[in-house]
C-alpha cells in the first residue's frame, strides 16, 4: 500500500511538515475560541474544513507533544498474506523504525526478522541483525518507512505547508452527509504527486473515507477507496481500523475484496531515543 501504497505518499511530502511550536501540551489540547478561529486566514472553504477536522483529531503539534509512538501494524490482503511489524516513530524529525516478525508482502524472500529504519538522514535494512545494502531492498525501505509514518500522522499532517485544497461540494452516503475536499501537493519538476479526496462527515467533522492515488507506482487514473474507524487513545482520535480497495472518482463501492490494515497496542511517550533508529 502506499499511501509509498496506502499503504499511501512520497518522501518529499513527508519532509514538508515538521512545525515546531512554543505551545505547551495543555495549550495545544485547548480548543480554539470562535474569536481565535475568526482571526485565522483560510485559502478557501476546503482549507477551513480541513482545519476544523484537525480540531477534532489534533494537529501536528499534538503529536509533537506526545514525543513518540510505538504500536503493532498488521496489513492483510484478500489472499491471506500478512505483514506484522512493531512500528516506532519520533514525531520531531519523523524518525521511523519497523521490526517485521511476519512479512509475506514485504521482502517475502527474506526469512526471519527484518528491521527497517530511517534515522533522519538515511534509510537502512537489517535481516536477522545483519545489515543489507542491496539497492532494490533499500528502495522498498524508502517507500515503507515514510509511508507507514504518513498513514499514522495523516490527519494532523493535512495542514502541512505546500498543500492545496479544493472544495468539491457535498454528498449523502448511507444516510450521512459529507463535504468533499480534494487535497493535493505542490509538484517539483512537474513530477506527479498524490491526490486525496477526503469525505468529511458534517456531523462529526471526521474523515470517514477518502480516495487516494499512488503516484510512486503511476496509479493516478484509478484511485483507491479507504474507509476508517476511529479510536480515542491518550486523548487523540486515531483511525486504527482501515480497509481499502480500488474504486473510481465517485467513490463507488465494487465487489472487490477489501485489504485490511489495523493498528493495535498504541502507546505514546515511550522515551525513545535517536539511537533507537540508527543501524
Amino acid at each position: 500500500m502506499k499511501i509509498y501504497t496506502l499503504t499511501i505518499m512520497t518522501c518529499l511530502v513527508l519532509s514538508a511538515c515538521n512545525t515546531n511550536s512554543s505551545k505547551t501540551e495543555t495549550e495545544a489540547k485547548k480548543p480554539e475560541t470562535k474569536t481565535e478561529k475568526a482571526n485565522k486566514t483560510f485559502e478557501n472553504k476546503g482549507h477551513e474544513l480541513v482545519y476544523n477536522l484537525t480540531q477534532k483529531t489534533g494537529n501536528y503539534q499534538t503529536l509533537l507533544n506526545k514525543k513518540d509512538v510505538v504500536y503493532t501494524y498488521t496489513y492483510q490482503t484478500p489472499d491471506g498474506k500478512k505483514d506484522v511489524s512493531t512500528e516506532k516513530y519520533i514525531f520531531n524529525g519523523e524518525l521511523s523504525y519497523g521490526a517485521y516478525t511476519q512479512h509475506e508482502r514485504t521482502l517475502p524472500n527474506l526469512e526471519g526478522l527484518i528491521e527497517q529504519g530511517y534515522d533522519g538522514k538515511e534509510f537502512w535494512l537489517k535481516h536477522n541483525k545483519t545489515i543489507l545494502n542491496d539497492t532494490t531492498y533499500l528502495k522498498r525501505v524508502a517507500f515503507n518507512r515514510p509511508t507507514n509514518f504518513y498513514w499514522f500522522a495523516m490527519m494532523p499532517k493535512l495542514l502541512d505547508p505546500g498543500l492545496q485544497y479544493n472544495y468539491l461540494g457535498d454528498i449523502k452516503i448511507d444516510e450521512k452527509d459529507y463535504d468533499i475536499v480534494k487535497v493535493s501537493f505542490t509538484s517539483e519538476n512537474d513530477k506527479p504527486t498524490d491526490i486525496y479526496q477526503i469525505y468529511i462527515n458534517k456531523k462529526t467533522q471526521l474523515v470517514d473515507q477518502f480516495l487516494f492515488t499512488v503516484a510512486d507506482f503511476g496509479a493516478m487514473e484509478t484511485p483507491n477507496l479507504m474507509r476508517l474507524e476511529y479510536e480515542k487513545i491518550d486523548g487523540i482520535l486515531i483511525p486504527t481500523k482501515r480497509k481499502y480497495k480500488k474504486s473510481n472518482w465517485n467513490a463507488e463501492v465494487t465487489e472487490l475484496p477489501w485489504i485490511h490494515v489495523n493498528w493495535t497496542n498504541i502507546t505514546f511517550n515511550n522515551n525513545l531515543k535517536i539511537e533507537d533508529f540508527q543501524k
